[in-house]
């Protein structure tokens, strides 16, 4: 396990470093693994991680209609989609996949769940974004606020992975917490746990790379 000092170091360094901008900059992380087959499916990761700092609120889409549009509408999320609109963009793949780019989580009800996966299947499944099913009578509100301060962490079959981690206007020890809890996720997922991790960098959106490990 990376010492939270290390970590702190390294992201400090990393704001340091980065020429001073007129907007807002992400703060990312890159993850490189090693000595892990890619090729089977139950070695990839695919984690949604709740951050302890909220790195930036995330896009949340709602499938469905009825009970769960309203609690959508009191939860605030970003965009609503009815089970007509759901087959429109099947047939519109140009906005469709637009749609699964723009936003990061998709929660659909039950009922919806098999036009989703026909109209709307080939462009959120590649981006492992499919909905989570949300049965008859559950409260959505809960779920929207938790995804809310989360990260999707995804390697498909590659060797390594970025996620953004906070912002240069959050403090460098927020910006830790979420390294830290980001590592301590992942390599509880991996059969070797740190051994299976090559390295660890953090940099700003235009600044240059710091290694942590």
């Amino acid at each position: 396990m990376v010492d939270k000092t290390q970590i702190l170091k390294a992201v400090s360094e990393a704001i340091e470093l980065a020429p001073e901008r007129k907007f807002r900059e992400s703060v990312d992380l890159t993850v490189n693994l090693k000595n892990i087959d890619m090729a089977q499916p139950k070695n990839r990761i695919d984690e949604t991680i709740l951050l302890p700092e909220s790195a930036g609120t995330k896009k949340i889409a709602v499938l469905g209609k009825g009970e769960i549009t309203s609690q959508a509408k009191e939860a605030g999320v970003d965009i609503i989609i009815g089970p007509e609109e759901i087959e429109r963009l099947g047939g519109a793949p140009r906005e469709a996949r637009q749609v699964a780019c723009e936003y990061n989580f998709f929660l659909a009800e039950t009922a919806v769940m098999p036009l989703v996966g026909r109209w709307l299947g080939p462009r959120l499944g590649p981006r492992g974004k499919m909905p989570m099913p949300i049965p008859p009578g559950q409260d959505i509100r809960p779920i929207v606020e938790r995804l809310r301060g989360s990260i999707r962490v995804r390697t498909k079959d590659k060797m390594s992975f970025s996620a953004k981690v906070g912002t240069t206007e959050m403090s460098p020890e927020q910006i830790t917490e979420n390294i830290n809890t980001i590592l301590k996720r992942v390599e509880s997922s991996l059969d070797q746990g740190p051994q299976n991790i090559r390295s660890v960098f953090v940099k700003t959106t235009m600044g240059p790379a710091v290694r942590v490990i």
